[in-house]
């Protein structure tokens, strides 16, 4: 490569090494670019962010003396994203990491040489990021997770809850290359049920009132929120919503049920970037390396937020649980 560069972020205790100048010690440096399209004053971006470091820090790299990383936060703008993965290969960066299937989306559209390492990315083959899970072709491999059984779950641990629902909400945004496949395999999973499903859509952040207003007139007795960064970013928001309209919330995200909505189901996102970090380390050749599905599930339940909609959470739901928020 013919520039080393190593920009730090400070956030939440995270403090970059500093790069010694001696041509020697910079040769030996490898760059890794990570692609967000979220901010770092997020304090769950920045969890995330600290276990993707400290799964390199795992493997024996020490940053600022053997690998270095080059960060590029979108702040919920994903507009932005192509700009920073444009910086990124120019830095040449010897990999790309990137949080969500937008991201991985335009990182492919910039590069197809440089090696992409996806995290949190819903429906990989379906949305044609990769070719299959165990040959994924072209430059990107990593973490994809398992959409179909995800949302079909989250419908069955409504129906635990709330066994006499019969009208529930999806919201997602369709700029996430996922959106359209999960709302198929939602369809197919109430139809199963006996839910009648509707769809709502919010591509930014003002549209989520308009979604809710729309749920309240439709009489919804639930809301699945997909993931998405922009949801996310306003996850709050949306549980405040939810509760105000006494709504039950599900979401593949624990983030959610943290912010107040009533439940979680969906892979452990902090292990997907610890196992974002081993495909770094083992990264040669990416079109042979198979794409890896979740192997560890969260099942969140906020209690006080079940509380406040007036429900009894089943007793072998809880048991089930692995966090309990009271």
């Amino acid at each position: 490569m013919d520039r080393r560069v190593f920009l730090g972020s400070v956030a939440g205790g995270l403090v970059a090494a500093p790069i010694a100048a001696s041509a020697q010690k910079a040769a030996s440096i490898r760059l890794v670019g990570f692609l967000s399209p979220s901010s770092l004053s997020d304090p769950r971006t920045a969890r995330y962010f600290q276990t993707f470091r400290q799964g390199l820090r795992d493997l024996g790299y020490v940053e600022g003396q053997s690998i270095a990383i080059e960060p590029r936060w979108a702040a919920g703008k994903y507009e932005r994203l192509a700009g920073l993965v444009g910086e990124l290969v120019r830095l040449k960066v010897m990999v790309i990491v990137t949080y969500g299937g937008v991201a991985t989306q335009v990182a492919r559209q910039a590069t197809g040489t440089i090696p992409i390492v996806m995290a949190v990315v819903q429906e990989a083959v379906s949305t044609g990021l990769v070719t299959s899970l165990a040959r994924p072709g072209g430059n990107i491999t990593g973490i994809s997770s398992m959409s179909p059984e995800l949302v079909e779950k989250q419908l069955q641990i409504l129906k635990e809850v709330v066994p006499k629902i019969s009208r529930v909400t999806l919201l997602g945004n369709p700029a996430q290359p996922g959106h359209g496949p999960q709302v198929r395999h939602a369809q197919d999973g109430a139809r199963v049920l006996g839910v009648s499903l509707r769809v709502l859509e919010a591509r930014d952040p003002s549209e989520i009132e308009t979604a809710f207003a729309a749920m309240t007139a439709d009489r919804t007795n639930a809301v699945i929120v997909l993931p998405d960064s922009v949801l996310l970013d306003h996850r709050a928001r949306i549980a405040n919503l939810a509760t105000q309209g006494r709504l039950p919330l599900v979401s593949a995200l624990s983030d959610h049920a943290e912010a107040g909505g009533l439940m979680a189901y969906g892979p452990s996102v902090a292990d997907t970037f610890r196992r974002a970090a081993t495909y770094v380390d083992r990264i040669l050749k990416p079109g042979d390396l198979p794409v890896e599905q979740p192997t560890k599930f969260d099942l969140v339940i906020n209690l006080k937020t079940a509380k406040a909609l007036g429900l009894t959470i089943p007793s072998s739901l809880l048991q089930r649980a692995d966090q309990v928020i009271e």
